[in-house]
C-alpha cells in the first residue's frame, strides 16, 4: 500500500482497514507522514468515546476488555481495542500477548484491535496513544478501549486520555490496599471487581467503600461492579454503569472538561519535543551540549549549571 499522507487517508476514511492500520504505524513512528495524516484526519474527529482499563498485572484486564469489546459490539457499535504491552527489548515493537488473550474479539468483524509498544515510556500508556485515537475517530469508530500495562503508580496517565476510567481489582491479591498507596484508587470511575467468585471479595468491598467514604467534594460516586471476565458475568452491567457514567459525564459538563485536557497534552507534548529537538539542535551544532556535558561529567560544573548555562545560551530566562 502506498504511504502518501493523502490516498491513505482518503482510504481510511472510505472504511479501508489495511490503511487504517499503515496511518496508525506512521503515527507511530512519529515522522512527518504520520504527522501529515493527522492534520488531513481531526477536522473529521469528535465522536469516539475513550474507555480506560487499568490495574495490576493479573488482574485479568484483557480477558475483561474482550467481553466489554463483544458487548458494546452486541448493542451495535463499533469498537476498538488499543493493548499497550511492553516493548520487546530486542526489536522496541509490542510483545503481542494481548492480541493472542483476546482471539475471540479479534475474530469478531466489529472490533478492530491494535497492540502498541510503551517504547519505554513511563505511565503505562504508548506515546502516541492519543493521536492514534484521532485516528480511530476518523476512521467512524464508537469507543477504542485503552488498556495500559499495568505497572502501578504511573497508571495516572490515562486519566487524560479516557472519557470512562474502569479500574480492574482482584480479591485476594491485596489490590485494594495497594491501590490505594499507588494514588491508582483515585482515577477510577468504576471500580471493576474481576475473579469475584474468589474468596476475599467482601473484604476488598469492604476496603473500597472505606477509601470511598473519606473522599471529599465528590460529583460522582463510583459503582463497583463485580464481573467475572471468564465466564462474561457482570459485563452487561458494566457497560451500562459505563453508559451512566459517560451521561453524566455529559451532562455535568466534566466530558468536555476531560476531552480539553486531552487535546491540550497532544499540544503540549508536540510543542515539547519540537522545541527540545530544535533547542538540542543549536546546542548541538554550536558544540555548546557536549561541552557542558563534559564539564559537568569532570565535575567543573554540576548538572544545574549546566541547564541554566544552557538556557541563557538559547536566550531562554
Amino acid at each position: 500500500m502506498a504511504n502518501n499522507p493523502e490516498q491513505l487517508t482518503k482510504s481510511l476514511l472510505e472504511g479501508s482497514v489495511p490503511a487504517l492500520a499503515r496511518v496508525l504505524s506512521l503515527i507511530e513512528d512519529g515522522g512527518a507522514r504520520g504527522q501529515q495524516c493527522l492534520k488531513l484526519l481531526y477536522p473529521h474527529t469528535g465522536n469516539i468515546r475513550v474507555i480506560g482499563v487499568t490495574g495490576s498485572p493479573g488482574a485479568g484486564k484483557s480477558t475483561l476488555v474482550n467481553g466489554l469489546a463483544e458487548e458494546l459490539v452486541k448493542g451495535g457499535k463499533r469498537v476498538a481495542i488499543l493493548a499497550v504491552d511492553p516493548s520487546s527489548p530486542y526489536s522496541g515493537g509490542a510483545i503481542l500477548g494481548d492480541r493472542i488473550r483476546m482471539s475471540s474479539a479479534a475474530s469478531d468483524s466489529g472490533i478492530f484491535i491494535r497492540s502498541m509498544a510503551t517504547r519505554g515510556a513511563l505511565g503505562g500508556l504508548a506515546p502516541n496513544a492519543a493521536e492514534s485515537i484521532f485516528a480511530l475517530d476518523a476512521a467512524g469508530f464508537d469507543y477504542v478501549i485503552l488498556e495500559t500495562v499495568g505497572v502501578g503508580q504511573a497508571e495516572v496517565e490515562i486519566v487524560g486520555l479516557a472519557d470512562t476510567v474502569v479500574l480492574v481489582l482482584v480479591p485476594g491479591m491485596g489490590d485494594g490496599v495497594q491501590a490505594l498507596k499507588a494514588g491508582i484508587i483515585e482515577i477510577a470511575d468504576i471500580y471493576a471487581i474481576n475473579k469475584s467468585d474468589f474468596d476475599g471479595v467482601e473484604k476488598l468491598v469492604k476496603e473500597l467503600r472505606t477509601v470511598m467514604s473519606l473522599a471529599e467534594n465528590v460529583e460522582w460516586e463510583q459503582p463497583l461492579v463485580k464481573v467475572i471476565a471468564t465466564e462474561k458475568k457482570g459485563i452487561a452491567d458494566l457497560v451500562e454503569k459505563i453508559a451512566v457514567h459517560q451521561k453524566w459525564s455529559e451532562e455535568s459538563g466534566e466530558a468536555q472538561k476531560r476531552r480539553g485536557r486531552f487535546v491540550g497534552e497532544v499540544v503540549e507534548k508536540r510543542l515539547g519535543e519540537r522545541l527540545f529537538s530544535h533547542a538540542k539542535d543549536r546546542l548541538s551544532s554550536d558544540g555548546e551540549l557536549d561541552r557542558a556535558l563534559q564539564q559537568v561529567s569532570t565535575r567543573e560544573i554540576d548538572p544545574v549549571a549546566a541547564v541554566e548555562r544552557l538556557m541563557k545560551f538559547l536566550n531562554i530566562n
